[in-house]
């Protein structure tokens, strides 16, 4: 049996734990300063929106194209989940039509001729007398998803359980330490390294090019279920973006947002809150009835950390202290919408660990 830590209860985390938990004969040991349930600016996964909206170039596109048949099983087979199907509404404005749309986000949502077309179901341009107002300029609409994370967190937890992981509170300062936090009692042989944002701080990692993209967003209890938006930019800021989403189940609707690199700030600024509210109100006006920011029932203010790096994704191994480790983290804002295609990759590097640790192991017994 291989025994194995997981290093972080985010969605990745959590994702890779259960991916590999179904398989059989491992030891798998989730450990994490935060879990579901908790919230705190360093535990990105439950201040997200969440939803799928593709962003990666094609080349890059592995990840969500094998997440997203995935998702779209659970929302319509696994209600549980706390998942549900939405359509989602891209609009792409005049103002970024010389950088090809790509705004703030830097990525594909906002192409013209998007791949994604043929992964989306449903996909459609938007005729003019479909779009909201003259600054933009196109759009598009497909069937996605909306996740409610305030369920799904735990229900990938309660999976994870039934499949027999043991889940750890602990604070772990170099990577390391984790192999020896196994409830096994025994050394692990693998460690994922599911620690998101804070790969930048964590011993033996370290990981110069991992900073944060500062997400604010509003939550209402105000819901406009037909449609989730987003927009290419907006006037307000470099750093300033639109988009709203209403979560399944009561989980209200997700109001934003900012991408703010390197800002660790995790409290709400008043200013910005109030841009946000009037943008998505803007943008989606049945939210309130035209009624103004003020007919807004908050449930809350937020602030999260997407784990931005560089490079984009880490999907590799490496041995650090004679351990197998396997990292995976640096998802930036797609961090579910690539979660099962990355823990995928991920157990494909289990097990060439484990290929290569047999020799070692057959050595050590004669």
């Amino acid at each position: 049996m291989t025994t194995i830590v997981v290093l972080g209860a985010g969605v990745s985390g959590l994702t890779c734990a259960l991916q590999l938990a179904k398989r059989g004969d491992v030891a798998i040991t989730i450990v994490a300063k935060h879990m579901p349930g908790d919230y705190d600016v360093e535990y990105t996964s439950p201040w997200a929106g969440a939803n799928v909206l593709p962003m990666a170039v094609e080349k890059d596109s592995r990840w969500e194209k094998r997440t997203w048949p995935i998702l779209k099983h659970l929302a319509k087979e696994v209600p549980e989940a706390g998942i549900h199907l939405q359509k989602a509404r891209v609009y792409r404005l005049a103002k970024d039509e010389p950088t090809d749309f790509k705004g703030p986000l830097d990525d594909s949502l906002f192409a013209t001729d998007p791949w994604y077309q043929k992964l989306m179901d449903d996909f459609r341009e938007l005729p003019a007398n479909e779009l909201p107002h003259a600054g933009v300029r196109s759009g598009c609409e497909f069937q996605s998803v909306c996740i409610n994370t305030a369920i799904y967190l735990p229900w990938l937890l309660g999976q994870c359980v039934k499949y027999g992981v043991v889940f750890k509170r602990a604070v772990v300062s170099h990577i390391s330490e984790a192999a020896n936090m196994s409830h096994t009692g025994k050394k692990a042989d693998i460690v994922i390294n599911a620690s998101g944002v804070l790969a930048s701080r964590l011993g033996g990692v370290m990981d110069a090019t991992v900073q944060p993209a500062r997400g604010q967003i509003v939550v209402v209890r105000n819901e406009a279920p037909n449609n989730m938006m987003t927009t290419s930019g907006c006037d307000d800021s470099d750093d300033e973006i639109v988009y709203s989403m209403t979560r399944a189940a009561g989980g209200g609707t997700v109001l934003g947002g900012t991408y703010q690199l390197g800002n660790w700030d995790p409290n709400p600024e008043p200013n910005v809150a109030v841009r946000i509210m009037k943008r998505a109100i803007e943008l989606h006006p049945e939210l309130t009835g035209g009624r103004g920011i003020e007919a807004l029932s908050i449930i809350r203010h937020g602030v999260g950390l997407r784990p931005y790096r560089k490079d984009g994704v880490r999907i590799e191994k490496e041995r650090i202290d004679g351990t197998w480790v396997v990292h995976n983290y640096g998802h930036a804002g797609w961090g579910y919408q690539g979660s099962y295609g990355c823990a995928e990759a991920v157990v494909d590097l289990v097990d060439e660990a484990i290929a290569e640790m047999k020799p070692a192991k057959r050595q050590s017994k004669l």
